[in-house]
């Protein structure tokens, strides 16, 4: 066993890379980080039928999107490639070879009607339904006459019919299964492929992998995996298994709760640091009541032994919550690298800016990401500034536009706009205010109804931002076009 901590990731590309995914990649990226180890990318494409290049692509995307970095695999090379299972059909072999030379394996002839049949029998005789182990003692002769008849043989492990394996696990103790409930396993199929308990053990021992850190869906499969191990005569890795992330309503979640895959979260205009940070959350703890954390400070903080035993509980409200936070405290120029493409996706902003049209919509950007919590929202938010086809809000229509004093007030906003010098935030918001006690009236009233006047909204930046970045000409237009709603309103 290396003395250095190497942990792996390895998915199935038989699908987008989902949240529990992301989840079980972030707890081994952590822990490598913690303990100056390597963080490895494994892709088990062993299922030629399931598994797609397109999946894999977009695993690999939704890693990088998400800022988890791995430290071999594709893309990075490294010393025990290659890093895709179905390159690595050697390595398979040779391990099944050895098992079958030492008697530690044998081949399988049975049909999966024959093995059926036997289950029913074992079940009846109030027996374990698996495998009877029939093609254990086959001899060569009875092999050449199976064969014969077309038949293609499995591999299946030898296995104890007695006692127990125990698996010692970092988050859960100590657990025990019974040998007699085992089958022997099959590890490799007919085409000659491995299947999945028997190669993931020989390339993890190959890849000097220290750690299995995985969902705790996969501690079932940990009995067999260790069986195979001693077979091979491999040093036994540590073992994690972490809870699973359960929907709202306790059941396995899946897309009828909403998005589940990075795309989607991608699409829905969450940031990759929120996005970590809240599955982080789900089954850690840093010991405290925090619910931001950096990853500097996760780094330094995560342990194995505080992952929680119980499934974790997704709740997309505080997701949103946390992802509003990065959203006001992340550096400007993070949030315009991940808005542009939602904003060029759009369309109201003509690309390529030159340099007065990129300022201003940096300024809007800066402005309009106080209040919003998606970038999808910040989006939206931006929208006004370029498109003055809006409705007005009907509550704040009838709360701002609908009092006597709303022409006089859309009257004075034009009139202050027209006055005002230099066009900046602070000059606007003097005049206003000196406007507003002139006219006897509060400031914030004349602030709302100049809001729903150049937004069509009740909310948003501050107004004197909002009209700085509208711009003098814009602004008095979308105050007349407000002056001549009020007035058809009220006649």
């Amino acid at each position: 066993m290396p003395d250095k901590v190497r942990v792996r990731f390895a998915p199935s590309p038989t699908g987008d890379l989902h949240i529990g995914g992301v989840r079980t990649a972030l707890f081994n990226w952590l822990f490598a980080r913690h303990n100056n180890g390597d963080f490895i990318l494994r892709i088990e494409d062993t299922d030629a039928q399931r598994s797609t290049e397109e999946s894999s692509r977009q695993i690999i995307k939704a890693l990088k999107w998400v800022g988890l970095e791995w430290d071999e695999g594709p893309g990075v090379g490294g010393d025990y490639g290659p890093y895709f299972q179905s390159e690595r059909q050697q390595f398979y072999q040779k391990a099944i070879d050895y098992l079958l030379e030492n008697d530690k394996a044998y081949y399988c002839y049975c049909t999966p009607e024959e093995i059926e049949d036997m289950k029913k029998e074992a079940d009846k005789r109030g027996e374990p339904a698996i495998y009877s182990g029939k093609c254990c003692n086959l001899t060569e002769e009875e092999r050449k006459e199976l064969e014969k008849e077309g038949r293609k043989p499995v591999v299946r492990l030898k296995t104890p019919d007695e006692g127990y394996t125990v698996v010692k696990d970092i988050v859960r103790g100590k657990v025990s299964f019974e040998n007699r409930l085992l089958e022997d396993l099959i590890i490799m199929k007919s085409d000659g492929k491995p299947t999945y308990n028997f190669a993931c053990v020989v390339d993890d021992h190959r890849m000097g992998i220290t750690h299995v850190i995985r969902a705790d869906e996969h501690l079932s499969n940990t009995p067999k995996q260790i069986m195979v191990y001693k077979a091979l005569g491999y040093d036994i890795p540590n073992f994690a298994h972490v809870p699973m992330i359960l929907a709202p309503d306790r059941t396995k979640l899946s897309k009828r709760h909403g998005a589940t895959s990075v795309d989607e979260f991608m699409e829905q205009g969450y940031l990759p640091q929120a996005l970590i940070n809240y599955l982080l959350l789900l089954g850690w703890s840093p010991g405290n009541n925090d619910e931001i954390i950096s990853l500097d400070r996760a780094i330094r903080d995560f342990k194995l032994d505080d992952v929680s035993k119980n499934p974790a509980v997704y709740d997309t409200k505080k997701l949103t919550w946390v992802n509003g936070q990065y959203m006001r405290s992340l550096p400007l120029e993070e949030i315009i690298k991940h808005a542009l493409p939602l904003i060029k996706e759009a369309g109201f902003v003509n690309f390529p800016l030159n340099t007065d049209e990129e300022e201003r919509l940096y300024k809007i950007i800066d402005a309009v990401r106080e209040r919003s919590r998606t970038l999808v929202e910040l989006v939206d938010g931006i929208s006004y500034f370029y498109d003055d086809n809006f409705e007005y809000d009907e509550k704040g229509v009838k709360k701002h536009f609908m009092k006597d004093d709303t022409i006089t007030i859309l009257e004075n906003d034009i009139d202050c706009l027209k006055k005002v010098e230099p066009f900046n935030r602070e000059a606007i918001e003097e005049i206003y205010r000196a406007r507003s006690k002139d006219l006897g009236v509060k400031a914030a009233r004349m602030i709302h109804t100049t809001r729903l006047a150049l937004s069509g909204r009740t909310f948003g930046p501050g107004l004197f931002t909002l009209v700085e970045l509208v711009g003098r000409e814009e602004a008095i237009k979308r105050l007349e076009r407000a002056l001549e709603y009020v007035k058809n309103k009220l006649d």
